[in-house]
């Protein structure tokens, strides 16, 4: 899973990479800080891969990843050039869902580049921007298309989807909204990898003390909420600079740290439920003695394609998987005793995994 953190100069968002990644990408009080994007792998927290280490004495625990690419402050204009320009929006075409970090929070010694806090007018700029890169997207691809138009009909089908979908975005909308049916256009717009067409999950950047009840009684949160619920969009509520202080310490001091601030998960645990929620995502598990580890898929994927994500001779050679839910294996205490007790099934071809399943997959190639 790949995900390209955006927003404005100085909301947070450089910070919020910092604490995820703890990768040290710059971040300073003044715009364009960051003039590379910077790229951070981070694995996903995942309790039931400690769990499961601990009943099968595992070597090695490999937790699910998730790809954060952190892209230079955007400001108006930044698909024409201004600023550090559109270069960054490139870096953005390849990610899976875009993390939008908004401001919601006054204060007085971090300047705002438009002089007053405003998460609405904020997305709205960084939308514009969006759907100005998409525009140039679509003309590349309208001129291509129109070349050869006039002697294919699929070309010119697709100079007329260009057009409709060109119209929409020229109206201020993003290309996600765009309706259509045809099963052959849908494919065309999700091969133009359009910024506009990729789910957003917002990042509602608090004070500390908006964090412990959650925004709900910050007002900038509340619109920012009501605005991505309209687009079918996820939100989740962080303080950028508490997620740094909790970057610094261990497991055992994070628990505590939250647990005095009264909160229940880490920015990053809010931001990777709201990833796998918006992007239908699951994780099943393998486990042993040499390794455990979580598989992310799709909601709705097989035995036979999920047990590809290990190895493409799994899928090619499937037979079938045993499987048993980790809570059935953990109240068991053994899978063995799982197995005596009729928990461990045999499931074909036609099986739906299910998330937190425990799989063995059987296979000959």
């Amino acid at each position: 899973m790949k995900l390209g953190i955006v927003g404005l100069p100085n909301v947070g968002k450089s910070t919020l990479f910092n604490s995820l990644t703890k990768a040290g990408a710059e971040s300073a009080n003044y715009p364009f800080c960051t003039i590379d994007p910077n790229v951070g792998i981070v694995p996903v927290p995942d309790e039931r891969l400690n769990v499961l280490g601990k009943m099968y004495d595992t070597l090695k625990i490999v937790p699910a990843v998730v790809e954060f690419v952190d892209i230079a402050g955007l400001v108006k204009g930044a698909s024409k050039g201004e600023g550090l320009g559109n270069q960054f929006l490139s870096n953005i075409r390849e990610v899976d869902a875009i993390v939008h970090v908004v401001r919601c929070f006054e204060d007085s010694n971090v300047i705002h580049v438009d002089g007053n806090v405003d998460p609405l007018r904020d997305i709205e700029t960084i939308n514009l921007e969006l759907i100005f890169a998409d525009i140039e997207v679509l003309d590349r691809r309208l001129s291509r298309a129109s070349k050869g138009a006039k002697n294919d009909k699929s070309l010119a089908k697709e100079v007329d989807l260009i057009g409709r979908l060109k119209a929409y975005l020229e109206e201020g909308k993003l290309a996600k909204g765009f309706q259509t049916d045809d099963e052959d256009e849908i494919a065309l717009i999700q091969s133009y990898n359009l910024l506009t067409y990729k789910p957003v999950i917002y990042a509602a950047n608090v004070s500390e003390d908006d964090l412990v009840s959650d925004g709900e009684d910050n007002e900038m949160v509340g619109k920012v909420r009501a605005f991505a619920k309209e687009e079918n969009s996820e939100v989740f509520v962080i303080c950028a600079q508490i997620e740094q202080e909790i970057a610094e310490l261990d497991d055992e001091e994070k628990k505590e740290f939250l647990e005095d601030l009264g909160l229940k998960e880490s920015g990053l645990e809010k931001l990777i439920h709201a990833s796998y929620a918006i992007l239908g995502l699951i994780s099943y598990l393998t486990a042993g003695q040499q390794e455990t580890r979580a598989w992310t898929i799709t909601k709705g994927t097989k035995a036979p394609q999920a047990a590809g994500k290990i190895h493409t001779d799994f899928e090619r050679g499937f037979i079938r998987a045993e499987i048993v839910s980790y809570d059935n294996l953990v109240a068991c205490g053994s899978y063995n005793a799982a197995k005596e007790k009729g928990l461990v099934r045999s499931e074909g071809k036609e099986y739906v995994v299910q998330d937190g399943d425990v799989v063995l997959f059987r296979f000959n190639v």
